[in-house]
């Protein structure tokens, strides 16, 4: 099994993950839909990547199980989606990559109301009732290890900025664990945190703003290697030579290869966060579904920080993020 699977971390009690589900039992064909965001960028490449390596290998494995992956360039095209997978592939399980929270919880809900068992992978609902499992990286750890490995780093005092990703469950987590670190650092100032929508684009358009309104910054915290690209960029352009850390987010191929080149200076650490959480939610899903079994509550991948030290251990040059 692929490391990441074999770290999974579980929440939920051994009765819990064993109750039978009222809507499938073990001899009943599971016919699994995946909705999932278009690729946008390398990370949301890497997600349809990993979902339809799983429809592959599942499929072959087992027989009796269809899987239908779907992907939404928006949060509208992503709730019609819903409905097809509903009453065109008749779907009687569901493991959904919101696109946006607010927007896809209540065309889940209705999903739901169908008697379809539904897996919540990453951008969790606003309405986590919604849902009978879910399936994520470990978003306050993303968040948490970043602001410490920065205060460390500027040792407790200087001015950083922060791009956000899209509002979702999942940024909410990653913001507020980043920003009840920085409480107890009164020496380091948030300047602005704005979103990049984990675009390296748009990313590059919230730096080129900062480096605008700000003299001098000190730390950049891109919460994503994506965007990161998009950081460096404007900061190249602009000539800015004052930012002395800059914290991506992710584990992208392209950045955990910085590390271990030792290539960039400000770039010394990031945090991994696998795209390949999708695979291991279908898999989990379909498994447990074929055994008429239900899912623990809380499944989350553990993220941890990268150095040069282990980089090695977390490079993955096939995928493609």
């Amino acid at each position: 099994m692929p490391f990441l699977t074999r770290r999974l971390l579980i929440a939920g009690t051994g009765a819990a993950s064993l109750a039978f589900a009222t809507s499938a039992s073990a001899d009943t064909p599971v016919n699994l839909g995946v909705s999932i965001p278009t690729a946008t960028h390398s990370f949301t490449a890497a997600i349809v990547y990993w979902a339809n390596k799983a429809k592959a290998d599942l499929e072959k494995e087992h027989p009796d199980l269809h899987v239908t992956v779907k992907t939404a360039a928006n949060a509208g095209e992503q709730a019609n989606q819903l409905q097809d997978l509903l009453t065109a592939n008749k779907i009687n399980a569901l493991v959904v990559f919101p696109f946006e929270s607010a927007a896809l919880t209540k065309p889940v809900a209705q999903v739901k109301s169908k008697g379809v068992y539904v897996t919540v992978v990453d951008r969790g609902l606003t309405d986590p009732s919604i849902q009978d499992a879910y399936v994520a990286g470990d978003n306050t750890a993303f968040g948490k290890i970043a602001a410490e490995y920065i205060a460390k780093k500027l040792d407790g005092k200087g001015d950083i900025v922060a791009l956000r990703g899209i509002a979702t469950t999942l940024d909410n987590e990653r913001m507020d664990a980043f920003q009840s670190v920085m409480k107890n650092y009164p020496g380091i100032k948030l300047l602005d945190a704005k979103y990049g929508n984990w675009n390296r684009d748009d990313a590059f358009r919230v730096m080129q703003d900062y480096l605008t309104r700000f003299r001098h910054i000190d730390a950049v915290w891109a919460a994503d290697d994506d965007m990161t690209v998009g950081v460096l960029k404007a900061i190249e352009q602009a000539k800015r030579t004052d930012i002395k850390v800059i914290f991506g987010g992710g584990g992208a191929k392209g950045m955990v290869k910085t590390l271990m080149d030792g290539s960039d200076p400000r770039i010394q650490a990031d945090v991994s966060y696998s795209p390949k959480f999708i695979y291991d939610a279908i898999k989990l899903t379909a498994d447990a579904r074929l055994k008429g079994e239900r899912l623990p509550p809380t499944t989350i991948v553990p993220s941890v920080l990268l150095t040069k030290d282990n980089a090695k251990e977390y490079y993955f040059p096939d995928s493609p993020f």
